[in-house]
């Protein structure tokens, strides 16, 4: 239990403590407390996941209740600390998946477990001598001022009270360190560490719940794992010099979670682990004495599964025998063969798929049905030229709670599949390299009354040979997009339907489409970026369109009816003068003038919030003789445009018709906390 008793008051607060934080920890339940300071303990450096921190939480005992339910629990507690602002979601992730805390925050934490933990990061150059000099249950190590060898295994073993030890850094390690003297550690979190001698003690670790050996150098697990009666997470994620578990590991009758490298293969016997929730690169595998899909039957328990080299399953009834249907908690299934393409997407040269292969893993796939809880799928590899058929229309109405479905590296689909648009709360579709369709026709859209109903981002990549997409006026469609990304095809047009249907449209991003050649008509699209369109002419009517990224769209020739464009964006290195379409739009070379202003600028509001900010304008073969640099943390402002520069002289006019200008700004923004771009780029 973390120290939580009255011997620090508001009256002894340090002064750079922040008082707001100590209110927020004061009316905190106790049960959040504890998980509270533990979460401060985790690097920053590194991110980690809900159910990771969540597991950590149930190793060192901070959640009470029915054991089925504990990681339901601890994801209670993990959103109630988000809900009162003591840990941040990232915004990259729709749901709060991965979360950081605040610099200020997390010295309140540390503060408050100054007497037990002790976490070494960037700037301590004590640590030696803490470590000698104070006991402490819990330490993180992640100081990148320390991977010199400085911290050695032995400069630990004082600390045998240890119930967390992490580090994400090298620590020097000899033949003979050993674990024995960390008999209370419940958790241990090593990375890119040479492990190999520590790995025989592991057994000794009675107590231990969570052990996580990432990218380490081990190529072998002791035979008598199985003594870890207590372990309950194990991930072994990028330790790829391990090949084989050991037959031991089947005795783990309390193992919850198990993250393998992806060349790792189980033995006989797993059916054993009936409490498993979370099972990541499961590698199928039919001959000898291995573990196979069907062990797979008794774990009732499952809700994260990732099944690897499905291609080696032989036969349909393998599948069949796993009977994923009937995991009732299952919500997150990916399913795996090796792929078959190339970098460009397209089949390897030598990559001959017979169609007698093609239709077995057909019906691997058919097998491999998922039960109605599940939420999120997704299929890499797979080389049937048919999509499994619990994805066709008449078979995908239990599906009801998938949100997220990706598809990558289908190397024979000739179609999408025309059952997804039923699903009625699908928000996220992907498809990545795709090389035989040709085309999206109608049955993509027409299988339900709306299709698509909450669709809220839509991203078609790597379909190299797509030529066609139907989707007409009146087929009502996919109300809810907001994002559509289309990435190297074929494709001649944007149909109709994406214009009068999807009226929520705001982000619409292609790259390298080859043969579009006009965009009109989009009235919500807000956003829009164009990367190397080589056959591209015209963009009109777009009336609320506010930023345009153009590079590599040589071929552009009309530029309007597009009213509320604040941002414009050329990229195009080889232009040597500003294109026809340009000509109602004024290039802001004077910009770099005004930035160098500072203040007393015009475009001080701009850029003034932004972390840094380098603009810089050329002169023949000087692509920066000009240049202003601000950095806002010390209000710093340098530039070598003065009143004699080129920039205010009567020489200006003719100075833009060969002069290319550029601002790049990048930085955290205002108190919103989201990462914001200011970048004008304008090429003459």
């Amino acid at each position: 239990m973390f120290w939580m008793n009255s011997k620090w008051s508001v009256t002894k607060m340090p002064p750079e403590i922040n008082y707001t934080v100590y209110l927020s920890y004061e009316y905190m339940p106790s049960y959040l407390k504890q998980c509270f300071l533990y979460y401060s303990l985790l690097p920053k450096s590194k991110p980690y996941n809900m159910d990771q921190v969540v597991a950590m939480w149930m190793s060192e005992g901070f959640l009470h209740g029915n054991s089925s339910d504990l990681e339901e629990l601890g994801r209670n507690y993990y959103k109630e600390l988000l809900s009162r602002n003591l840990i941040e979601p990232d915004n990259l992730y729709v749901a709060p998946w991965i979360s950081s805390m605040h610099d200020v925050v997390r010295s309140f934490a540390h503060y408050m477990t100054k007497y037990e933990a002790l976490i070494a990061q960037d700037g301590d150059t004590d640590i030696l001598t803490k470590l000698s000099s104070q006991k402490f249950l819990r330490l993180t190590i992640e100081s990148n001022q320390l991977q010199s060898g400085e911290v050695d295994w032995k400069s630990l073993q004082e600390q045998q009270s240890l119930r967390t030890l992490i580090s994400t850094i090298q620590i020097k390690m000899k033949p003979g360190d050993s674990l024995i003297m960390f008999s209370s550690l419940r958790t241990l979190h090593i990375e890119f560490a040479n492990v190999v001698s520590l790995v025989e003690s592991l057994h000794q670790l009675k107590h231990l719940r969570y052990l996580k050996l990432v990218n380490t150098n081990i190529s072998v697990l002791p035979g008598n794992i199985g003594k870890m009666k207590l372990l309950q997470f194990l991930d072994l994620h990028g330790c790829e010099n391990l090949v084989n578990l050991p037959g031991s590991i089947v005795k783990l009758g309390q193992l919850r979670l198990l993250e393998l490298p992806s060349i790792s293969v189980i033995p006989g016997g797993f059916r054993t682990l009936t409490n498993m929730r979370k099972l990541n690169w499961f590698r199928a595998h039919m001959d000898g004495e291995w573990c196979s899909l069907d062990e797979l039957e008794s774990l009732s328990q499952l809700r994260f599964l990732s099944l690897y080299k499905l291609e080696n399953v032989s036969a349909a009834s393998c599948a069949a025998n796993a009977r994923l249907g009937d995991k009732k908690y299952l919500i997150r299934l990916s399913l795996f063969c090796t792929s078959r393409l190339e970098n460009d997407g397209l089949i390897k040269e030598k990559e001959c798929i017979p169609e007698e292969e093609q239709r077995r893993i057909e019906k691997v796939f058919n097998e491999l049905s998922p039960p109605p809880s599940i939420d999120n799928i997704i299929m890499g590899g797979y080389f049937g030229k048919q999509l499994p058929t619990w994805m066709m229309s008449a078979t995908m109405v239990p599906l009801n709670n998938l949100t997220y479905i990706m598809f990558v590296d289908l190397a024979c689909c000739r179609q999408l599949p025309d059952g997804l648009c039923q699903l009625p709360n699908l928000q996220f579709f992907k498809v990545d390299r795709a090389p035989f369709i040709r085309r999206v026709g109608a049955g993509f859209l027409q299988a339900a009354a709306t299709p698509f109903p909450r669709l809220n981002e839509m991203y078609l990549l790597g379909m190299v040979q797509w030529e066609e997409w139907e989707w007409e006026e009146q087929v009502q469609a996919m109300p809810r997009l907001e994002k559509l990304m289309l990435r190297k095809c074929k494709l001649r047009r944007i149909p109709t339907g994406v214009a009068t249907n999807a009226r929520a449209l705001k982000e619409l991003f292609l790259q390298d489409v080859q043969h579009l050649n006009y965009l009109e008509t989009l009235p919500s699209v807000v956003e829009l970026t164009m990367l190397r369109i080589p056959d591209m002419e015209r963009i009109t009517n777009l009336p609320n369109l506010q930023k345009l990224t153009i590079t590599d769209c040589p071929k552009l020739k009309v530029l309007e009816s597009i009213p509320a464009l604040e941002r414009l964006i050329l990229q195009d290195y080889v232009m040597e003068e500003l294109p026809e379409y340009m000509r109602d739009i004024k290039p802001r070379i004077s910009l770099l003038s005004s930035l160098a202003a500072g203040q007393s600028g015009p475009e001080w509001d701009k850029f003034s919030h932004v972390e840094y900010v380098k603009a810089y304008a050329c002169d023949g073969n000087n692509p920066r003789k000009w240049y202003v640099l601000y950095t806002r943390d010390n209000g710093k402002l340098e530039s070598n445009i003065s009143s004699s520069t080129v920039f205010e002289g009567d020489t200006m006019a003719a100075e833009e018709e060969r002069q290319a200008a550029a601002a790049v700004a990048s930085g955290p923004g205002d108190g919103n906390k989201e990462q914001e771009a200011y970048r004008l780029q304008t090429a003459v």
